[in-house]
């Protein structure tokens, strides 16, 4: 499977933030909306990602208080990212690998969603469910003269 199929079948919701925004605000837009993560778009280009991960740290380096920090300050400028054409095994190494989260989906320059744990570990439990009822369905329809055959 290739995070195309997997966007396709999640779809392509995205949530973005300036990086001058007020990390307040976008805190807010996160729990409003429910998202882990936020990508940072400045000029039609993406610069990088906010994940609850940046604003925990910087809410213990800030003594619990956000004040005037900016997106910017706290936000990973440099994100782990995957293609349309990434399989999803290799998205799961990436992520394992960089202790990851979210990964952003950038093909030709344009971004196209973001892919989260979540989202590859429903992927993976989902195909694997799938093949186990094939399977429970081929034990089942098993022909009895292959059965006798291999009993001999």
């Amino acid at each position: 499977m290739q995070v195309s199929d997997l966007l396709r079948i999640k779809g392509n919701a995205l949530y973005t933030v300036g990086p001058d925004e007020p990390l307040a605000r976008a805190v807010k837009t996160m729990s409003e909306v429910d998202v882990g993560s936020l990508i940072v778009v400045e000029y039609g280009e993406v610069v990088g990602i906010l994940t609850f991960r940046e604003v925990i740290q910087a809410l213990a380096r800030a003594d619990g208080h956000l004040g005037e920090l900016r997106v910017r300050s706290v936000m990973e400028d440099q994100p782990i990212i995957c293609t349309l054409a990434t399989e999803l095994d290799e998205v799961r190494r990436i992520m394992l690998h960089h202790h990851a989260r979210y990964m952003p989906v950038i093909d030709q320059q344009h971004l196209h969603g973001v892919i989260s744990l979540y989202d590859v570990a429903k992927a993976v439990v989902e195909s694997q469910d799938f093949e186990t009822r094939m399977l429970k369905a081929y034990i089942r329809d098993w022909p009895e003269k292959e059965e006798q055959k291999n009993v001999l």
